[in-house]
C-alpha cells in the first residue's frame, strides 16, 4: 500500500515517522555516482525481458 507521506509525496510506502527524511539525508550526503556506476545501473535495469522457452 502506498500513501502520501508527511511531505505530501504520493507513492511512497507508509513507514515510521521520520523514515523518508532519514533516507533523504543519507542520499544527499552520499558522493555522486561515477559514469561507470551509472552505466552499470542502467545496464542492470534495461536488460531485455527473459523469454520462456517454448
Amino acid at each position: 500500500m502506498t500513501a502520501p507521506d508527511s511531505a505530501g509525496a504520493p507513492g511512497r510506502p507508509v513507514r515510521p515517522v521520520g523514515y523518508w527524511e532519514r533516507v533523504d539525508r543519507i542520499v544527499e550526503a552520499a558522493p555522486p555516482l561515477t559514469d561507470d556506476q551509472r552505466a552499470r545501473i542502467r545496464a542492470a535495469f534495461h536488460q531485455p525481458a527473459m523469454r520462456e522457452a517454448a
